[in-house]
């Protein structure tokens, strides 16, 4: 049988290209043209794999003439030091993935790209070496783009960020960031952005982090991906050393995560309104785990499992603003105090909230102080908490009782192992009743309770 070359390589489908690289190369190599329909040649424009030099400028005008060809760029398996590299409108850069291989050798970043639309990158391997980035940089810099493609890439060892967006639309996928001496993937003002199935360790500050100047609608999904080992180098309270970290971002859907080993939280909202926190899975993290606070209204969170941090879920901040929340279907257990600066009595919590939230169908198992937590003094409003359970607690549910909380609601919750008592009254930290739930002339008209069971 007698196989058409031609024929073949011209109809090869995307997914197809890489396999069929070696096959086509022959009949196209010598004539210029698109080695296969993974792109350009680089070698036809000197670019050399495993040449000790400098290839910046042939490799930029490499990428140049591809992008005004309207084709990608191939590179072949090897390490290219390089850096300061353009990226201009429609330029896309493929290489084989695990074995081409660039490693930043000068310039702010090894990529950047502004104003550039269809921008992609596969198969390739970003090395920053470690070098610093001056002026919060990443070894990837894209700013101001539409329909921008990373996929199936390594970024490692970079001395600033792994990847900075700016204004950005476009996704991220199948990619490992490993060792970023700052954020790992760092997102200011998406247009409309995309997170998925990628790797994240080792990071210095944040794992990926969703920034907006002012408070607007930002709407980048981030799911179904791996993020580990999130350190906080720069310190603060909590701004850092979170997984994913969305400020003044609304609507951010944070979907199905495997979250493990951060200092602070796994998962932070700061002033992010209509955030989604939906079906991850977390473990051993310093302080609150999931995180919806200060002057956001919405936020829902259902279907986590949380194992190991210093508080489970809150939902707080009604003093700045934050409010609205369902909080619900949630596993939360083995919350202990993890941070010496959290005082005893704020550590230990299964869950937190304050304002105008549902809180149901949730369990909490094993916690040291209490399971669930109704308001801080004053600032309580509209809960209803109701069919949640919880097992191993001192305190099975801590409400404010200051004189000036809103209206809650104790409903067909079960409580089993519970040192203290099932609901008792606090003011702020500190118990200032027995249990309530055994005294049915309690005095605190604001809390209102029936068919909860005590075993």
């Amino acid at each position: 049988m007698t196989i058409n070359r031609r024929r073949l390589c011209g109809s090869l489908t995307a997914a197809s290209a890489i396999a069929a690289l070696q096959f086509c190369a022959p009949a196209r190599a010598a004539t210029g043209r698109p080695i296969s329909a993974l792109g350009l040649d680089a070698a036809q424009f000197g670019v050399r794999p495993g040449n000790s030099d400098d290839q910046s400028g042939v490799l930029q005008a490499a990428i140049d003439k591809a992008a005004q060809a309207g084709a990608p760029l191939a590179l072949a398996p090897g390490v290219y030091r390089a850096g300061g590299l353009v990226l201009p409108n429609g330029a896309q850069i493929a290489g084989v993935r695990g074995a081409t291989r660039l490693v930043l050798s000068t310039g702010a970043s090894l990529f950047s790209s502004i104003g550039a639309d269809h921008v992609g990158l596969s198969g390739l391997m970003l090395d920053g070496g470690g070098r610093p980035l001056a002026g919060a940089r990443g070894l990837l810099q894209l700013e101001s783009g539409h329909a921008m493609r990373l996929v199936d890439c390594d970024i490692v060892a970079s001395g600033g960020h792994g990847v900075m967006l700016v204004a950005m639309e476009g996704a991220i996928s199948g990619c490992a960031i490993a060792g970023a001496a700052d954020v790992a993937l760092l997102s200011l003002d998406a247009r409309g952005l995309t997170v998925a199935g990628n790797t994240i360790t080792d990071a210095g500050n944040n794992g990926v982090q969703i920034l907006r100047h002012a408070n607007g609608s930002d709407g980048t999904i981030v799911t179904d991906n791996r993020i580990e080992r999130i350190a906080n180098r720069a310190g603060g309270t909590g701004q850092y050393g979170n997984a994913i970290n969305a400020h003044r971002a609304g609507n951010v859907i944070v979907r199905g995560n495997r979250i493990r080993d951060c200092t602070y939280s796994a998962i932070r909202g700061n002033t992010a309104s209509a955030i989604q926190i939906v079906g991850n899975s977390v473990n051993d993290v310093g302080e609150v785990a999931l995180y919806s606070e200060f002057g956001f209204e919405g936020a829902v969170i259902t279907q986590n499992i949380v194992d190991g941090a210093s508080i489970g879920i809150s939902v707080a901040n009604f003093n700045d603003g934050g409010r609205m929340a369902v909080v619900q279907g949630n596993i939360v257990r083995n919350m202990s105090r993890r941070r010496e600066d959290i005082p005893e009595a704020e550590s230990g919590h299964g869950i937190y909230v304050e304002a105008d939230s549902a809180v149901s169908g949730n369990v909490v198992d094993n916690v040291t102080n209490a399971g669930l937590v109704l308001g801080w003094g004053r600032f309580l409003r509209n809960v209803a908490l109701t069919g949640n359970v919880v097992r191993g607690a001192a305190t099975g549910v801590a409400v404010s009782v200051d004189r000036d909380a809103g209206r809650v609601l104790i409903a067909n919750n079960l409580f089993s192992d519970i040192k203290r008592g099932a609901v008792v009254g606090m003011d702020h930290a500190k118990p200032v009743t027995g249990d309530l739930l055994a005294n049915a002339e309690h005095g605190y008209r604001h809390v209102t309770m029936n068919g909860n069971s005590v075993r």
